[in-house]
């Protein structure tokens, strides 16, 4: 009995016990939540609290760092970046290139802070358009540098391989991603949709490689050659990383030199230079003109000057913009109503006007119709020097009267035209004994029949002493220089009559080995360019 009796009364004070511990546990829990409460209260904790709401005062222990007022308990990362460098400096997202080349490049490009300043005001005109685009399809922003490589962003660049534009296509590359390339204009030197072209390429060629380093070589070299490449490297049992791979030059030089252009943007003070402030904010406004405009006619109605329209909108072959062809107009953006204004109450004739060429007619004859030289006509519709045939052709030639847009778009592109010609300029030239309307032809760009029309010439014969109007437009070449002051010789050079017959003929030697070299630098680099 008193056994049963001790182990009620153990089993009573141990229920005893437990009672007591879970009160005191409930206590200290209780405490805690309420000191839970309080910090929170107190703004210790990360919860939806709103920001205006006044801090209770420290508690006596040491302060906890959310409690520094300077120190904002939550960050706005969509705040907008302050200028569109700042902009381009957050989206960057390719692995750094940590070699050789790539420092090597960044202080060649150090070196140079005025030509840096000169790129990157030219960019400011379109970098927020490409960082947008670039924004857009989730592309890194380092992609937005690469016409500084490319073509140091001016927009009428033109290879001998024959890229166009600040991006650089190739005429076939073009019209793989739908760029117009017609006789009123080239969609490759179109600020907009060649940077759509550009961005939808590469998004291509990453998607194609799973590599930003290789999708920026194929860039460059076309994705076909660098694939091949790696494939040569893979039955060699070698690495098919970028650097790893066999390539020319120019594409070896390619990734780094975006990767000096990624440096100086990132930390321009450490290397000295300055960037020009360019705002995140639009530029321009692309603006659908359904008007005929002479092109110097619509800059003078944007209130620009002839210089800045061409560097928005570079793409016209042509001193005419048709209202028909689909390409808009960009105008700076506090300039675009006033422009779309003045359109309406000042717009109207073009200023130009076509003309077919009858059977027998002479491009003279037209030229003097029309009030023009010969040259420029040439210039103005893409013709060469060794175009024959002219019957039935369609020209655009100045003056008002009915446009036939449709003719013209039908006529072949019979000359690349990387920027539009200038109206003709004219210099005068006094004859010497000896010079022929041949010889200045020859010397000056022109033809003899130009010279003869352009100064009321019955004969080829000059006298010395003659002057003459001679007509320069902005592509005609300059006089050839005189071969006695091509060959001058120091005195120096002429001490020893020997060593000048060496000289020159080692010149000679020199001459024709760097000919032969930029021969086959050219085949490369069209070759590479050929994607």
């Amino acid at each position: 009995m008193e056994r049963l009796r001790f182990k009620q009364l153990t089993v009573i004070r141990g229920l005893a016990c437990c009672a007591l511990l879970l009160l005191l546990a409930g206590g200290a829990a209780a405490q805690a939540v309420d000191s839970g409460g309080e910090a929170a209260r107190n703004g210790l904790a990360l919860d939806a609290s709103p920001l205006s709401s006044a801090p209770p005062a420290a508690p006596s222990a040491a302060p906890n760092r959310l409690q520094d007022p300077l120190i904002p308990r939550t960050l706005d990362l969509t705040a907008p970046a302050p200028d569109i460098w700042q902009r381009i400096r957050n989206g960057f997202a390719i692995p750094n290139l940590d070699s050789a080349l790539a420092a090597e490049r960044t202080n060649w490009y150090a070196a140079k802070p005025e030509a840096i300043r000169r790129m990157a005001e030219r960019a400011g005109r379109y970098l927020y358009h490409i960082v947008e685009e670039c924004e857009k399809r989730g592309l890194p922003t380092e992609l937005a540098l690469l016409p500084f490589v490319e073509s140091a962003f001016n927009p009428i660049a033109y290879s001998p391989a024959k890229a166009s534009g600040i991006w650089q296509f190739i005429p076939s590359t073009g019209k793989n991603y739908g760029l117009d390339q017609n006789w009123w204009l080239d969609e490759r030197r179109d600020i907009l949709a060649s940077t759509d072209a550009a961005l939808n390429y590469l998004a291509f060629l990453f998607d194609f490689h799973g590599d930003w380093y290789l999708a920026l070589a194929s860039y460059n070299w076309g994705e076909g050659a660098v694939k091949r490449a790696i494939e040569k490297n893979k039955a060699r049992g070698l690495p098919t990383d970028y650097e790893s791979l066999t390539m020319p030059n120019e594409t070896r030089y390619y990734v780094p030199k975006l990767q000096a252009i990624k440096n100086l943007v990132a930390n321009p003070a450490r290397y000295g230079i300055t960037l020009p402030p360019v705002d995140n904010a639009p530029y321009f406004t692309a603006i659908n003109n359904q008007t005929n405009l002479d092109i110097r006619t619509a800059a003078k109605l944007a209130g620009m000057s002839v210089e800045e329209f061409k560097q928005l909108n570079p793409a016209y072959n042509r001193p005419v913009i048709l209202g028909k062809m689909a390409s808009p107009l960009l105008i700076p953006s506090h300039k675009a109503m006033d422009f779309l204004e003045a359109v309406k109450t000042q717009g109207g004739q073009s200023g130009w006007r076509t003309y077919t060429l009858s059977k027998g007619e002479k491009l003279d004859s037209v030229a003097q119709k029309f009030g023009t030289n010969t040259q420029y006509l040439r210039e103005l519709n893409g013709l060469g020097l060794k175009t024959k045939s002219l019957a039935g052709m369609t020209l655009l030639v100045p003056g008002e009267g009915q446009l036939d847009e449709q003719r013209l778009l039908a006529q072949p592109v019979l000359s690349d035209t990387p920027a539009l010609p200038s109206p003709p300029k004219y210099n005068y030239h006094l004859s010497k004994k000896g010079e022929t309307l041949a010889s200045l032809a020859k010397q000056y760009g022109t033809t003899i029949s130009a010279l003869r029309q352009l100064n009321g010439l019955k004969t080829n014969s000059l006298r010395p002493g003659q002057k003459l109007l001679i007509n320069t437009p902005q592509e005609t070449r300059k006089p050839h220089a005189p071969k006695a002051q091509a060959n001058s010789k120091s005195a120096s050079q002429v001490a020893s009559k020997g060593a000048a017959n060496k000289a020159a003929t080692t010149s000679k030697r020199q001459t024709k080995e760097k000919t032969g070299q930029e021969k086959a630098s050219s085949g490369k680099r069209t070759k590479q360019k050929n994607r």
